[in-house]
């Protein structure tokens, strides 16, 4: 059974992938930086580096985002055998100062700049539309053969009788679509891509040209599925546009979309928020008394694993074995509960018997098939350690809700000032409608006071119509930063 949660607030927007009562992914967009990926800009080319194949590109942002050459797309020949050439130089692709159609693959990380392609993708409900691609490919995770077949030949087909050019993938949402879905769902991306196509020639350089769809709507898009078995909301506003949207382009799923109006919160009712402080931990405990180390760094991501206080009551081997296929389990939903990205290492416990070794890597790959985002594990790792990459599109959750830490200089992270103001909303909000009182008040690190009085002003009025009564904000010079209390007066 799966579910999505959404919590909205004014400036902040969680939703949960839920399946079986655990949280699965998370996934948050706040009004401050609103993640990029997918969005179309119209750049202009800053820099040429022939020595590394790419190019810098300006589209607006604080940092110059990067484009490498195989990311640029060119003329296939028509008899292509590998339907793509090799890759040119980058200096005969572009040229500073000219003007191009970008979309983001990744966004900003760190110090790093967003990742850049000219190869455009434009996704719908059933179709995912390249207007520089060629033929129609068809999901993996749709595994039944006779059914990729049907769709592909219908795509093709259509795409046929439309005199549509480029390139379709047919997502997994497709399984079972009929024909009509398919044509309407070509025709919007059709529409869509003449929009972006006119909208390129209107704007300058560094200007947004198109944006993805808000996180509620990108969920809808995305997971509803037939397994999905219902979306809880949490604001009013947020649900009666997710009706609409779902009636207009999946009207079956309008029913499964519902309002959650309960005086407990959503998260915390659905026990998301403890979830998401133990994914802020470094150790993870499994139910055998074992755990798994996680720490991440700017090169890559280490995950130990050990077995505690479980001894077992069988011989060393089995013990080992034992802990080693529940961390593997772990360790795959931990990877996208965090959404940890890039080279990731870990060390399992040693183990002598080499059927074990086998049995542990295929659990693990099992655990992972169930993750959206590519990953590969590599073969042939050193010191019988696990070696894999898992795409990273956007921040893992630590680095999104926390900051360096100011006391240690920055060797470890502590949640931000921007994530604690969330918090105190929520928990204010809590508290308010809990109790009956005359005024609340907040007490609080000087710098959290500060941003609640500035950048947060219209949340703190917004709480103030919500609980109904007036709020008072003490500065407390002793407090740590993710320290507050919320007095009831």
């Amino acid at each position: 059974m799966r579910e999505i949660l959404l919590n909205v607030t004014p400036r902040e927007t969680r939703a949960a992938l839920v399946e079986n009562g655990a949280t699965q992914e998370l996934y948050i967009e706040r009004a401050s930086r609103r993640g990029l990926v997918g969005n179309l800009y119209k750049g202009r080319v800053s820099r040429v580096l022939p020595g590394m194949q790419a190019a810098f590109v300006d589209i607006g942002l604080e940092r110059t985002a990067f484009l490498h050459a195989a990311d640029i797309a060119r003329a296939v020949p028509a008899d292509a055998e590998n339907g793509t050439p090799p890759v040119e130089d980058i200096g005969k692709l572009v040229l500073p100062g000219q003007d191009i159609l970008v979309q983001v693959l990744k966004d900003p990380l760190g110090s790093k700049g967003a990742r850049l392609t000219t190869f455009v993708s434009l996704p719908s409900r059933f179709l995912v539309y390249m207007p520089f691609g060629r033929g129609v490919g068809v999901s993996s995770r749709i595994t039944d053969e006779a059914e990729r077949e049907r769709v592909r030949a219908l795509v093709r087909e259509l795409a046929e009788l439309q005199h549509a050019g480029g390139g379709y993938i047919v997502r997994t949402a497709a399984h079972g679509a009929p024909l009509e879905a398919l044509r309407a769902d070509m025709l919007y991306l059709a529409r869509l891509w003449e929009h972006v196509r006119q909208e390129q020639l209107r704007v300058g350089a560094g200007t947004l040209v198109h944006a993805d769809l808000p996180l509620g709507a990108r969920m809808l898009r995305d997971e509803l599925g037939a397994d999905m078995r219902r979306v809880l909301v949490d604001d009013p506003g947020e649900f009666a546009r997710l009706c609409q949207f779902a009636a207009a382009f999946m009207p079956e799923a309008v029913e499964r979309i519902e309002l959650y109006s309960a005086a407990r919160p959503l998260f915390e009712a659905h026990g998301v928020d403890a979830e998401i402080n133990r994914a802020l931990d470094r150790q993870v405990q499994l139910q055998s008394g074992g755990y798994i180390v996680i720490d991440q760094t700017e090169s890559m991501t280490t995950i130990d694993v050990n077995t505690g206080a479980f001894v077992g009551h069988g011989n060393p081997e089995d013990t080992v074995y034992r802990t080693n296929l529940e961390a593997a389990v772990a360790i795959a939903r931990q990877l996208r509960l965090r959404n940890l990205g890039g080279i990731i290492i870990i060390d399992f416990i040693d183990m002598e018997d080499e059927a074990h070794r086998a049995q542990l890597l295929a659990a693990f790959q099992a655990a992972l098939a169930a993750d959206r985002a590519q990953n590969q594990i590599a073969e042939g790792a050193p010191l019988g350690l696990v070696a894999m990459t898992r795409k990273r599109t956007r921040e893992s959750l630590e680095h999104l809700l926390c900051e360096p830490c100011q006391t240690c200089e920055g060797r470890g992270f502590v949640r931000s000032v921007e994530t604690i103001c969330h918090e105190i909303y929520r928990d204010a909000l809590r508290q308010g409608a809990q109790f009956q009182v005359r005024e609340l008040v907040i007490l609080a690190h000087p710098e959290v006071i500060e941003r609640l009085l500035d950048e947060e002003a219209p949340v703190l009025a917004d709480l103030e119509i919500r609980v109904g009564k007036p709020i008072r904000l003490q500065s407390e010079a002793l407090y740590s930063v993710e320290q507050y209390d919320i007095v009831l007066a």
